[in-house]
């Protein structure tokens, strides 16, 4: 007996099963993309975006635990783990020799190291930033006596490390009127050029590991609305770069 082709019986197509193995394959090809992916971000850089989602400050704490007993031992550190460092200010004070200095003429450099430095981990790397009072007078480009001791230290982490070192300038937005230099930005340029010159020429670092550079007053911390941002926004940038 012939069928009836318009019974209304579906006919079978026996190639379906393609459509949902190709679905398949797509759906974990993706996933394999997606696996590669995340092994090749950043990790450091990674934890460090997370830490504005987390409202973390960004300041580096070590939290007492004596991991790091020297500015040397940190940049080493921080080059071959991928965690977010972190440092309390007393291990900071350490790492830099303040607080084994007792002389009375420095402890005027030591309180206001202990208030005003600034210790990050960024993009860039370790970002140590100082107060433009603390290595310079007022409009001058010529390093205090005082931050040498300072400068001995990060010097000796600078050759124990294989970083490249950028130093850069910052002043706030007060035009300057007078005196040697003619903008903030040419000042705040011969002032990372005299962190530089001391690097090289006093402590003998090879040249070639560095980088310098004035920015003036464009990148501010702050607004420059008041003297205290102001006085924030002058600052001196040594950073031992990430690797």
């Amino acid at each position: 007996m012939e069928k009836n082709k318009n019974s209304g019986e579906a006919e079978l197509n026996p190639n379906a099963w393609m459509v949902t193995f190709s679905d398949l394959v797509m759906l974990l090809l993706t996933f394999f993309v997606l696996l590669l992916s995340m092994s090749s971000m950043d990790t450091k850089r990674l934890k460090n975006i997370f830490t504005h989602f987390t409202k973390a400050t960004g300041v580096l704490e070590m939290s007492g635990a004596g991991e790091v007993a020297t500015l040397v031992r940190f940049v080493n550190h921080f080059n071959d783990t991928e965690k977010l460092l972190v440092v309390d200010q007393n291990s900071l004070m350490e790492m830099l020799g303040v607080i084994k200095t007792s002389e009375e003429k420095d402890q005027e450099i030591k309180d206001k190291l202990a208030e005003l430095i600034r210790l990050t981990d960024d993009v860039r790397g370790i970002v140590l930033s100082f107060p433009d009072d603390i290595f310079f007078d007022l409009g001058k480009a010529a390093l205090k006596e005082s931050i040498k001791p300072v400068l001995d230290a990060i010097a000796e982490a600078i050759e124990k490390s294989m970083n490249a070192i950028l130093i850069v300038g910052h002043t706030d937005d007060v035009p300057i009127r007078g005196g040697s230099y003619g903008s903030n930005w040419e000042l705040s340029s011969y002032r990372g050029l005299s962190v530089l010159e001391y690097f090289v020429e006093e402590k003998k670092i090879p040249p070639y590991r560095f980088s310098v550079g004035g920015s003036g007053s464009t990148r501010p911390l702050y607004p420059n609305d008041s003297e205290k941002h102001r006085a924030s926004n002058r600052r001196v940038e040594i950073i031992f770069k990430q690797l």
